[in-house]
């Protein structure tokens, strides 16, 4: 007859004697219990000798470890010296000298001790430049070690902060042959990119991104005495026959990171870089490279590769290469970041490349423009403020009225130039629409907001030299009712120039008529136009803007100010203006105060009375005779010729 099996409550593990140790009630209890329930004293006692006992034999393991006395020293020495504030001079001097005598020779037994390493990291803190070129030195052999480390990572940081040459070339070529290893590790991964975005030379770079390569990359540059490169591209030209086994590996860890997640690493971009424009569009590569960044469903990796050099232009290349489809999927995964990407040095560029190849511009205006300057209408005027005001910002507002206008372009915005021209290339055979088209239709949305925010905040936007080419550039080549703003941009600039700033102001502002930025934004406004080169002419805009007539009124109580004062050319091209209606009546104001503009034509200004003064400073003591500067107001000048 078959034994009924054990069920799960029956079920017991059964001691040597044959007892069961799950039977509770053989158990005798660890102490006997007194009447109320309550241990007797002299158990009481057993049981704190007990802890002593175990409390003492920790603390014999404890001192038993090597440089346990001097670990402990040093520990007590950082728990001072860390509240910098709470110790004198001469007592934090001692005990610096005190912490290196201790650590000199030995740091590396230090610093491999996490609770040691932070008495490193104070050393190095009070240190002299030589004394952290010994520190570098002597650690010389363990950074891909410390770098793996959770605290010790921080003391490499500690090192090179100071942006000594020497220590960092004695750092970085520890890392040279451990660059996959460590870029796969989760805490040195960071102190890796950290230093390979911060710190490394042009050449160290490339060694360190050479190892994403392959295998083969780790070693060939410490053997070989050639320059070193990190141009894919050129790499594959010299070696075509690899170009296998290097894409693959490449892809392999740049998907591997992908995977994990550790997506915000620059030298991970510039690696996706190297190989998406390696690749051939169309291709196999080609299509997984934009699936793999599509599959990133957290949307992390579009977010992070938007604030960087390499990972901006791989997403504005993504664009412009991609479907409707795809450029609708990279459009979503920066919902809520477009106002953080404007403002940012090359986040703004992804901006300007959706505007420029996306045809489904209600799709583009729907999705950008109600974060970039607000749903609400108290929110529009001080958002627009804000981004006319920034270097960045205010490109991705004024891109579809000025396009590669020198003003938002200038010289050192040569790499935006070269990546917006690069995505203009390929659109020829990506998208559909004609870019004046959708340029026009993006415009049209946008333009009414900037307008209205000029009407709500003149004086805002005219008190900086970014505010009033913002208000010039919409004024001129915006769609749609200007009239308010101009209406309300000319009572802005009402009262005295020569009148003083009232001392109850909490951030007295200067009058705009004595402001360069401000005069040069009046007159183009009145000229109501650009100045054509071609023709050598003013191209008034249509419909025109008529400004000089709304501001005459405005300034007309104090036009010998405006005349003899620094916007001396705001009356000029007020009496140049073939739209201007009251001509006559400036000049009969003008002839009547003609003495007051010979006084201002003939005598030096303050701004030329300053320069004098400060070139006599400068020239002092040296030979030679010295050119005269031009005297006088050259737009009281002007209009003295004129009348």
């Amino acid at each position: 007859m078959a034994t009924k099996p054990l069920t799960h409550n029956s079920k017991r593990k059964v001691a040597s004697d044959g007892k069961e140790k799950g039977d509770f009630k053989n158990k005798k209890p660890r102490l006997e219990e007194t009447s109320n329930g309550k241990a007797s004293g002299s158990e009481q006692q057993t049981s704190r000798e007990s802890h002593a006992k175990q409390k003492q034999l920790a603390l014999e393991r404890k001192a038993a470890k090597p440089l346990a006395d001097e670990v402990q020293r040093t520990k007590k020495i950082w728990e001072r010296l860390r509240l910098k504030s709470h110790v004198p001079k001469d007592e934090r001097q001692q005990l610096v000298a005190e912490l290196y005598g201790i650590i000199t020779g030995r740091i590396r037994d230090f610093v491999l001790k996490h609770d040691a390493v932070r008495a490193v990291q104070t050393a190095i803190k009070y240190s002299t430049p030589e004394q952290r070129k010994q520190i570098a030195q002597e650690l010389q052999g363990t950074y891909a070690q410390l770098a793996e480390g959770r605290y010790a990572k921080f003391l490499i940081g500690k090192l090179l902060v100071h942006n000594d040459d020497e220590i960092r070339d004695i750092i970085i070529p520890n890392f040279y042959g451990k660059v996959r290893k460590l870029i796969n590790h989760s805490e040195a991964s960071w102190i890796l990119d950290d230093i390979y975005r911060t710190v490394a030379t042009k050449e160290q770079k490339a060694l360190l991104l050479r190892e994403w390569y392959g295998p083969e990359f780790t070693l060939k540059e410490l053997t070989k005495d050639i320059k070193a490169t990190s141009d894919l591209k050129q790499i594959l030209e010299d070696e075509p026959s690899k170009r296998g086994p290097i894409m693959k590996s490449l892809l392999d860890l740049i998907n591997s990171l992908v995977q994990k997640r550790m997506t915000g690493f620059t030298m991970l971009h510039d690696a996706m870089l190297q190989y998406y424009t390696n690749t051939q569009p169309g291709s196999e590569e080609f299509n997984e490279f934009m699936e793999l960044i599509k599959g990133d469903e957290t949307g992390d990796l579009l977010k992070n590769l938007a604030f960087t050099r390499s990972g901006a232009r791989i997403v504005c290349l993504l664009l412009a290469y991609g479907t409707a489809k795809d450029r609708k999927v990279l459009l979503k995964a920066y919902k809520d970041t477009f106002t953080l990407m404007s403002g940012d040095q090359y986040g703004h560029l992804v901006l300007l490349t959706a505007y420029d190849v996306i045809d489904d511009t209600k799709l583009t205006s729907k999705a950008i423009f109600p974060e970039l300057v607000g749903e609400k209408e108290e929110e529009v005027a001080q958002n627009i403020v804000a981004a006319a005001n920034n270097a960045n910002a205010r490109i991705t507002l004024l891109y579809l009225l000025e396009g590669f206008s020198k003003s938002l372009f200038p010289a050192s915005n040569a790499y935006d130039l070269d990546v917006l021209k690069e995505v203009h290339e390929i659109r020829k055979t990506t998208s559909k629409k004609e870019d004046d088209v959708r340029r026009k239709e993006l415009s049209a949305v946008l333009s009414p907001s900037l307008i209205d925010a000029i009407a709500a905040s003149p004086s805002d936007l005219t008190s900086t030299p970014f505010g009033c080419q913002f208000v010039a550039d919409v004024l001129l080549s915006g769609i749609g009712d200007k009239q308010k703003a101009l209406e309300a941009l000319a009572q802005s600039v009402s009262g005295s120039p020569k009148q003083e700033p009232s001392e109850d102001e909490i951030a007295p502002r200067s009058h705009i008529a004595n402001t360069p930025f401000g005069g040069r934004m009046l007159k183009s406004l009145i000229q109501g136009g650009r100045f054509d080169r071609a023709t050598g002419k003013v191209k008034l805009v249509e419909p025109p803007l008529g400004f000089s007539n709304i501001l005459y009124p405005v300034v007309k109580k104090h036009i010998m100010d405006w005349a003899t004062g620094p916007s001396s050319f705001v009356v000029v091209a007020l009496l140049e203006s073939e739209e201007f209606t009251s001509a006559e009546e400036l000049k009969k104001t003008l002839k009547k105060n003609k003495k007051e503009l010979q006084k201002a034509a003939t005598e030096p200004t303050a701004e030329q009375k300053a320069a004098k003064e400060a070139s006599e400073g400068d020239e002092a003591g040296k030979k030679g005779k010295k050119m005269e500067a031009p005297v006088g107001n050259k737009g009281s000048k002007l209009l003295l010729e004129k009348l």
